[in-house]
């Protein structure tokens, strides 16, 4: 765990006194004061800022005089803070950070410097979001996650604008607005926000079957992230890249978080939007605040110009997966997010990206979602930003940018020169040929017909979908059905949920009618195909568990009264600090909790961050129960308390107690069977059962020879405790139906 504090330290010792686009940033950054006046937008001092001038006697108001241009300028400036809300991904979150290859090894397919040039360090800006929902939406919604990138390299900036989910809904992006549309939410009432429970989307999708695979993703826990530095991140689309020799390949874009990839429960998700709506914002902002700046790697899926027909689906359409058993995965750098964002509007709101803006090295493919994307997110940044958008601060590249680009709405430019076109007799603002850094396309030979058509292999769209399906764990398969059942029983017009349980027959049959039975959907008889045998283990999130297990970042919630055991909390609490996670102390009270010994009301006590109203374990990735008579008789008689240990337990988190805090769980377990706890002696072995760590006793003793290795066994409370952690959730515990006997 050493070395991961020291990982942490060495990206936050990479934080930027020389990272270049934060010295661009600093130019438009001011710092006001206490010695700072107040002036007008022009710089005229302001000598009243509460007084509209108006016509007045002196005794009665009188009329406000239109000539106060310091009251006018400071109303209509208020008037035209909001820009226009970006119609989808609208509410979102960023930070800034780095990007590094490896090595060279990426050559072979591209001479784009960023990607083979392990000594470069390259400035990024990366933006999460949400999809459906407004600005004001909540962060832990059931949704596709955006995940757009923007690298400052000397070449230009280079955008990719994925998602965290490798598929999308629809082939061609002629049919974008429609789903745009069919997603919204319901134009009669402006409902529902932030999810697609409703008739409208399940109707559109029941009727575009090429949606299908993107739907069971979509419905899978990806869609409910634990996080944003918990998601895996797609390019989504196909891209070229080209090499030194002028050959080309298609790729994909693939980032892997170091942490693994996790998720929420159902019920965690819909608790958090209302208990903590910015829940996942407010997450990244501590990590990287905390010492622990999130990480991915960055690997690429190539093929070959003469193999794009080898495969039984065609590698050019969005709704598809290049199976990593038949192109595998190449990581080939890493990037790390280390520094939050100075102020959020001009930062993170004004952010805006385009799938258009590729470096030389890089190109696009015939992917007919990608073509339109090109066109459609230039136009939307210019209508949301106006036609100077790249002149925004978080958005102008490091490098110098000359063009004959003039005039419109907020130009920031003066061009000293006495031409504005080309050729021009000055000489001035030449292209660049392409052997001097000029970017230029490939010369792809294209024959065809004016049509508009669907190519063959455009044309399935369940093979996947169920081969998605058949690589997820027993649990993951689950949560599928429930996240259809959920959905679908907010469909109150029967033509849309029963054409919805019939397609799901064409991906699984016992899916189809698990489904129905919950919905009163058309329950099948039998298969509706002949079933795709076809699995891809990295389909599972649980493929990326780290390889290392590692409780970074992760948040551990210790539950005390007055009475608790100090020097036990203090030694655990050391452990956990030196693992990289986080402790919250919750007690009844936001204010001191005096320890055994201690006379209430004296004494140094120790301060609880929350109380047990105001935070609930949906916020916290583990729980612990110290020992101490009296803390854990007040805990028995605490029904919230309770309700935080068995609500902790439903969602499969770790759960650890020791002494007489034993007896707290075991009081809000009472109705579980098959868990075995520790009994309450001075004997500090561990008890581990279904990711609830239990033992007698934790003292000082215990603590020296509990090494901190993250692992289970005789290793100690901490250790074992830690790994449970590491795990992220105890699954066992739902798919053998424990948490079946809890209320929460």
């Amino acid at each position: 765990m050493t070395s991961l504090a020291t990982q942490a330290k060495e990206a936050m010792a990479n934080l930027l006194p020389d990272d270049p686009k934060i010295k661009d940033l600093k130019r438009n950054m001011v710092h006001p004061t206490s010695s700072s006046q107040m002036t007008t937008d022009h710089g005229v001092k302001i000598s009243d800022t509460d007084h509209w001038l108006t016509a007045s006697n002196g005794s009665d108001p009188g009329p406000a005089l239109l000539e106060d241009q310091i009251a006018r300028e400071k109303i209509m400036r208020f008037d035209h803070e909001r820009i226009p809300e970006r119609v989808v991904h609208a509410r979102g979150t960023g930070a800034h950070g780095y990007f590094r290859v490896f090595d060279d090894r990426a050559s072979k397919y591209t001479f784009a410097p960023t990607l083979t040039d392990p000594s470069r360090t390259t400035p990024i800006f990366i933006r999460f979001s949400t999809v459906q929902g407004s600005k004001g939406s909540a962060d832990t919604v059931r949704d596709v996650r955006g995940f757009a990138m923007k690298m400052y390299t000397p070449e230009g900036n280079w955008d990719i604008v994925g998602n965290n989910i490798p598929v999308f809904f629809i082939q061609d992006a002629i049919n974008f607005p429609d789903f745009v549309h069919a997603v919204k939410p319901e134009p009669h009432n402006e409902v529902p926000q932030g999810q697609t429970a409703h008739n409208n989307f399940w109707d559109f999708v029941g009727l575009r079957p090429e949606a299908a695979h993107m739907v069971m993703w979509a419905m899978s826990d990806r869609a409910i992230p634990r996080s944003f530095r918990m998601m895996q991140g797609f390019g989504v689309n196909t891209f070229t890249l080209i090499n030194a020799k002028g050959e080309r390949h298609f790729v994909k874009f693939h980032y892997i978080p170091e942490l693994g990839v996790h998720s929420l429960f159902w019920d965690e998700a819909l608790k958090l939007a209302g208990q903590d709506p910015d829940f996942h914002r407010k997450d990244l902002e501590e990590a990287i605040k905390s010492g622990c700046p999130p990480k991915w790697t960055f690997a690429i899926q190539v093929i070959a110009e003469k193999d794009e027909h080898n495969f039984d689906f065609d590698i050019l359409d969005a709704t598809k997966v290049w199976p990593q058993d038949l192109v595998p995965l190449m990581p080939i750098g890493e990037f790390v997010l280390n520094k939050c964002v100075d102020e959020f509007f001009p930062e993170t709101e004004q952010a805006a990206f385009c799938t258009s803006h590729v470096v030389p090295g890089i190109g696009f493919s015939n992917d007919p979602l990608l073509q339109g994307r090109n066109f459609s997110y230039f136009d939307t940044q210019i209508s949301r930003l106006g036609v100077n958008w790249e002149q925004l601060p978080i958005n102008r590249p490091v490098c110098p940018v000359f063009n004959h680009h003039r005039d419109g709405a907020m130009q920031h430019k003066i061009n000293k020169s006495t031409v504005n076109y080309h050729p021009n007799r000055e000489e001035q603002v030449q292209p660049v040929p392409p052997h001097e850094g000029g970017y230029s396309e490939f010369m792809e030979k294209v024959i065809g017909m004016k049509q508009r058509v669907r190519t063959p292999k455009f044309q399935e769209h369940y093979n996947q979908a169920q081969m998605f399906y058949n690589s997820l764990k027993p649990h993951e398969k689950q949560h599928v059905i429930n996240a259809f059942s959920f959905e679908l029983s907010h469909c109150d017009d029967e033509r849309v949920y029963k054409r919805y349980t019939d397609l799901l027959n064409k991906i699984d049959f016992d899916l189809a009618k698990a489904v129905a039975m919950k919905v009163n959907g058309t329950i099948p008889d039998a298969p509706s195909r002949e079933k795709y045998p076809k699995t891809d283990e990295t389909l599972s999130q649980l493929y990326f568990a780290p390889k290392t297990p590692t409780i970074a970042s992760r948040r551990i919630a210790i539950l005390i009264a007055d009475g608790f055991n100090h020097a036990e909390v203090s030694a655990v609490r050391a452990m956990i600090a030196g693992a990289t996670a986080t402790c919250w102390i919750i007690g009844p009270r936001r204010g001191k909790i005096y320890s055994a010994g201690q006379t209430i009301g004296s004494g140094k006590g120790l301060v609880a961050d929350h109380h047990f109203e105001d935070q609930r374990s949906t916020m916290f990735d583990a729980v612990y129960i110290p020992s101490g008579d009296e803390h854990a008789k007040t805990l028995k008689k605490s029904g919230r308390a309770i309700h935080w240990i068995r609500e902790a337990f439903a969602h499969c988190k770790a759960i650890g107690a020791i002494g007489e805090g034993v007896e707290v769980v075991k009081r809000a377990l009472d109705t579980v069977e098959g868990v075995q706890l520790a009994g309450l002696n001075d004997d500090d072995s561990v008890v581990s059962s279904y990711g609830v760590v239990t033992a007698g006793k934790y003292d000082l003793p215990s603590a020296m020879t509990d090494i901190i290795q993250i692992a289970p066994g005789p290793t100690g409370f901490v250790s074992n405790f830690a790994y449970e952690i590491s795990k992220h959730r105890c699954y066992e515990r739902e798919t053998e139906g424990l948490t079946d006997s809890v209320s929460y």
